[in-house]
């Protein structure tokens, strides 16, 4: 296998094969990937901070064990990057901010011990937003990262880093976050798979919102199984996170083929009356018909969304404050102005507007819950648009209907996000230019396995992540 395709080209189920039958090193894997990191990041500024010295020394280690007969962990010898908001002891974090520049925490994020505990080797940091806010992955501490299907086009986010870093090979696994859909977004631009799980699914410590339940942590990667294998390995019980899920995620990591002879599935081509470009419609019209030779029966419909931005709105403003009101007192002259927006938006905000906000989500969930009675999946675009111009911090109109701020434009994402219903990215195909589409499955709540069992289907099928970028001239 690794003779007729690179190492970096293989997934990390087929990664994992290869080191586990002791055809590979660890120490190959990772050379291999830090060879491509030299050849792609340039291009993209998907990964920022980077540690290859002592990547190769944790391949080492890892070839050491394996060769004294230890038991391997579930990512053994699999090179992965972490977005730039999860702590990383003794590697800088940033944020995307020049507040946190040199900042070298003393602690790991939960999901990162728990990747390195399964045997994952850290290669370095991905690129975000500052503090992650907005589905464009740009900083005035690393600038922009780009699309490697188009470097002119944004990569998304807010975890574009981790997203064009899976596209170019540099790593087979990446972490994110996703409020609004930052693990789908730029899943959706860049062609590979993103999966915001259920709150709790993957706990998150340390944190300043225990109870908030709209940000989630969650695996990217370029297959399914893939994204299952990264999630078996974060997900289980954390008494430390409140919203933590007590079942094992061992059930990850079983058999993903099902037969969904007469499943019922929504088709939601703009959820509801969002301004959507044609050519994302027009990619998602074209696969429908994969759905049905699988066996299932797609409906047009969708559920009602009404209340939902002004709750979204409320609830993320209120996020934003408990998390970094301080920042905004000490540092205000150092924050981008959609963080100042976000932030005085969740302290200024009424009491009464926080209490009609949590009664809409309330109502929202209640009609969600109901019609996934009916339906067992529903089906849409990721994002409203296509990948657009890396200069441009966000969107501004789609199809003539002007965007009031700098996320109105990834409805199609934050609805979702409101509901807690787990849900996935997977590529779904490109536009006549040339740029990735994506297709959101959203599934019955905590329905984490059956929903990776019909992306999966629908992968397997359609086989689009297969079509990587080609480097530049």
């Amino acid at each position: 296998m690794t003779s007729k395709q690179p190492l970096c080209h293989l997934s990390a189920m087929a990664l994992r094969t290869e080191i586990g039958a002791g055809r590979v090193s660890a120490t190959e894997v990772v050379t291999a990937h830090l060879a491509q990191i030299e050849t792609w990041n340039p291009r993209v500024n998907a990964i920022v901070t980077l540690d290859a010295e002592r990547a190769l020394a944790q391949a080492a280690r890892a070839d050491q064990a394996q060769a004294s007969g230890a038991p391997l962990g579930l990512l053994h010898g699999l090179p992965i990057a972490h977005k730039d908001s999860f702590l990383t002891a003794g590697m800088r974090t940033t944020y995307g901010s020049p507040v946190y520049r040199d900042f070298i925490p003393e602690r790991d994020s939960l999901i990162v011990t728990r990747e390195r505990a399964a045997g994952a080797i850290t290669l370095g940091k991905t690129n975000l937003p500052e503090f992650g806010a907005g589905s464009q992955t740009f900083n005035t501490v690393f600038g922009p990262t780009r699309n490697p299907y188009d470097l002119g086009k944004t990569a998304g986010g807010s975890s574009g880093g981790a997203a064009a870093a899976l596209a170019c090979g540099m790593v087979p696994l990446a972490d994110g976050t996703d409020m609004g859909g930052s693990l789908r977004n730029p899943a959706s631009f860049c062609n590979v798979v993103g999966l915001r799980p259920s709150a709790g699914r993957v706990p998150q410590w340390p944190t300043a919102s225990p109870y908030n339940a709209l940000t989630v942590a969650g695996p990217m990667a370029r297959t399914v199984a893939d994204v299952a294998l990264l999630l078996a390995a974060t997900a289980g019980p954390d008494a430390r996170d409140p919203l933590s899920i007590e079942q094992d995620p061992r059930c990850f990591l079983g058999a993903l083929e099902r037969d969904f002879k007469g499943t019922r599935i929504a088709f939601a081509p703009t959820w509801g009356g969002l301004p959507t470009q044609p050519a994302v419609v027009q990619a998602l019209d074209r696969q429908l018909a994969v759905f049905e030779a699988l066996g299932a029966l797609v409906d047009m419909d969708c559920p009602d969304f009404s209340g939902a931005d002004a709750s979204f709105q409320a609830l993320r403003g209120q996020a934003f404050a408990v998390g970094y009101e301080m920042l905004l007192r000490e540092k205000r002259d150092q924050l981008k102005d959609s963080v100042i927006w976000n932030i005085e938006l969740g302290l200024q905000q009424a009491g009464s507007v926080l209490v009609q906000a949590e009664r809409q989500r309330a109502a929202l969930f209640a009609r969600m819950h109901a019609f996934m009675q009916t339906h067992e999946f529903l089906i849409g675009p990721v994002s409203q648009v296509v990948p657009f111009p890396v200069e441009h911090e966000t969107v501004h109109e789609i199809e003539g209907t002007p965007m009031h701020n700098y996320i109105d434009w990834m409805r199609s994402g934050y609805y979702l996000s409101l509901t807690g219903h787990p849900v996935i990215s997977v590529p779904c195909g490109f536009t006549a230019d040339g740029l990735p589409v994506g297709i959101q499955i959203v599934g019955r709540y905590r329905d984490e396995l059956g929903v990776l069992q019909l992306a999966r289907a629908f992968e397997q099928a359609t086989q689009f992540w297969l079509q990587a970028p080609r480097l530049p001239d």
